[in-house]
């Protein structure tokens, strides 16, 4: 018995007629009637009544019916899912975050990732966020979440996620509300070591002509929260760092109202941007 021969039973067991099946199934009416006799010699039963003016299904037939439109239903269900299978996205794809970011913005990601491509293995790396751009440009991963930069390289492709504005933190043992309650001599200053909060820290210092006295540059805005819950001083920092620090208890959020926030995205080389494991994860609906 194979899958050709029950579709031929099929088709003869609805149209009850031996020369319309043998014509709708592009077979000869002695082909068609040797299957159906190699059936009934493999089940060693009668499928069909036939006689001169009219051919009708056994009690046999029936049950075989019932069978064969199940088997031919799931041999087609499997044909899908082997084709959809083979047309399924493999491999691996490399996402570089900050700790943070693989926190607040990732986890959703890559839910809907793996729902979408469940044959696609994904490697984080994390790391400081100051470095996303270096990772992408240096081939160390396929894909960053970065903050967007004026001075973007060009070879970059940068698709916006979310705009994350920055805060101003202090101890909160020092009871620090306002911020004209800082002293900008006798209040120390943490900054980052490198990239986007360094710089747009120090553009709003210069806005306001304040001359930061710089306590220490430490890598990474964790970093920074845990410094300024020390006493250490005051700093600039992402908000989605401080709403997932384990230390934001420790800290008062000084309002701000005038520094520009981060705009925060997916980054890869431009050449790789349709890449279809990459462009798979370009295209996901996070906003």
């Amino acid at each position: 018995m194979d899958f050709r021969s029950l579709q031929l039973f099929n088709h003869l067991a609805t149209s009850l007629h031996f020369g319309d099946t043998a014509e709708a199934m592009y077979v000869s009416p002695s082909t068609l009637s040797r299957v159906i006799q190699r059936l009934e010699d493999d089940l060693n039963c009668t499928l069909f009544k036939r006689d001169n003016r009219k051919v009708a299904l056994t009690h046999s037939g029936h049950k075989l019916l019932a069978f064969s439109k199940q088997a031919l239903k799931d041999w087609q269900q499997l044909k899908i899912d082997l084709r959809e299978d083979s047309e399924a996205l493999q491999g691996e794809i490399s996402v570089f975050c900050s700790v943070t970011a693989s926190q607040s913005h990732l986890p959703n990601m890559l839910r809907q990732f793996r729902e979408q491509h469940p044959g696609v293995d994904i490697r984080l790396i994390t790391g400081d966020p100051a470095l996303a751009i270096e990772k992408v440009k240096s081939k160390q991963c396929d894909l960053s979440i970065a903050i967007y930069t004026p001075d973007m390289p060009t070879d970059l492709h940068f698709s916006a996620l979310d705009d994350v504005p920055l805060v101003l933190i202090a101890p909160r043992e020092w009871r620090l509300t306002q911020l004209n309650q800082l002293d900008w001599i006798r209040h120390k200053v943490i900054m980052p070591e490198t990239g986007p909060t360094r710089r747009t820290a120090y553009h709003w210092f210069a806005e306001h002509g304040i001359r930061p006295n710089v306590y220490a540059y430490v890598g990474g805005n964790e970093a920074i929260v845990s410094m300024v819950a020390l006493e250490c001083g005051v700093g600039f920092v992402p908000k989605v760092v401080l709403d997932h620090s384990s230390m934001a208890s420790a800290v008062t959020q000084i309002q701000v109202d005038d520094i520009e926030p981060y705009a925060l995205g997916l980054c890869c080389l431009q050449s790789k941007q349709h890449e279809p494991l990459i462009d798979a994860f370009l295209k996901l609906d996070v906003r």
